[in-house]
């Protein structure tokens, strides 16, 4: 039987580890901390993106996310403009300058990921590892929803 101690332990710092990896190469070489990639990242693929956007897609609380976006505006890389849907939030775009920042940093982020996943395993476990992320992401949700009801 599998040890779910162990595999707690191992997961948690893998993820510690690829996450300080990313985040010392992208401070490195862009100036741009991993906690800002993330959410500009979100910012950029979703059109009429809220705080409460990124906090949901990132799993982190409204309040966490505002100040964030706080001081990623304060950096330049986005900008709050009037949602005319619901005056009491703002829509969330990237500045140009955050365009750019994020392309650059984006190419350093897929870099590091494949040194650390794509250079470590073949194609189809990939594959079946996202797949097995996905379903325990899925598993994980449904428990939460267990748990509020």
């Amino acid at each position: 039987m599998t040890n779910l101690r162990e595999l707690f332990h191992d997961l948690i710092r893998f993820e510690i580890e690829l996450w300080d990896a990313v985040d010392t190469r992208l401070k490195s070489e862009h100036d741009l901390p991993l906690t800002h990639f993330e959410p500009m990242w979100v910012i950029a693929r979703q059109p009429g993106c809220r705080v409460y956007d990124i906090a949901s897609e990132l799993g982190i609380t409204t309040g966490g996310t505002s100040k964030l976006v706080d001081r990623i505006e304060a950096s330049g890389y986005c900008r709050r403009l009037p949602n005319p849907a619901d005056r009491r939030s703002s829509l969330l775009e990237l500045t140009p300058v955050g365009e750019r920042i994020l392309a650059a940093a984006g190419a350093t982020f897929d870099d590091e990921l494949q040194r650390w996943l794509g250079a470590a395993l073949p194609e189809r476990t990939l594959r079946q590892f996202a797949a097995t992320l996905s379903r325990l992401r899925a598993a994980g949700r449904s428990l939460s929803l267990e748990d509020t009801a």
